[in-house]
């Protein structure tokens, strides 16, 4: 393995300022990742104290080297990296679909997602377009399962209200020569 190169002087002092400044775990560790290489400890004895993988230990001290204090101290990566449009330009595609729709219309997928491939310039699958919808605050609407104003209580009592069906008679006469004599 090469040898780390030596960081700036006064290194030490500024990690040991930003580690009473920071108040969240995952950058407070990054800080305390170089300040514990400036204190001369390897990078298998700082991911042991931090909980972490000796190349997790490198790379932080590496990047923090490339790009100095903004490595330590920026937030998670996150993001949309694989996009085909940005968010901006999404928008004013979908505006001549949503104004109808917002109008008590109809949003055809098909058809958003028809504009949608013929600005990105490649097909797209369906997903794409459902994730976009959602991403713009729309959601398929369905028709509800039973009535707002429906009250179980009502219906149960209503089921169980009718008088009870008195027994049917019996049609047979009754015989008189069982019962003269």
């Amino acid at each position: 393995m090469g040898q780390r190169a030596p960081f700036a002087a006064g290194t030490a002092e500024r990690m040991a300022e930003l580690m009473k400044q920071v108040s969240a775990k995952a950058p407070y560790q990054r800080v305390q990742c170089v300040w514990l290489a400036t204190q001369g400890q390897t990078a298998d004895q700082i991911a042991q104290a931090l909980g972490w993988h000796p190349n997790s230990v490198r790379r932080v001290q590496r990047r923090f080297g490339v790009e100095g204090e903004a490595a330590l101290l920026g937030g998670p990566a996150g993001g949309r990296r694989h996009q085909y449009l940005p968010e901006a330009a999404e928008a004013r595609l979908l505006e001549p679909f949503l104004g109808p729709a917002e109008r008590g219309g109809v949003l055809v997928a098909t058809a958003v997602k028809a504009a949608y491939e013929q600005a990105v310039g490649r097909r797209v699958p369906k997903s794409t377009v459902y994730r976009l919808l959602a991403r713009h605050g729309w959601r398929k609407v369905t028709p509800r399962p039973r009535h707002p104003k429906q009250a179980p209580a009502v219906q149960e009592a209503f089921k169980g209200g009718s008088p009870p069906r008195s027994p049917p008679r019996s049609r047979r006469r009754p015989s008189r020569a069982a019962g003269s004599g």
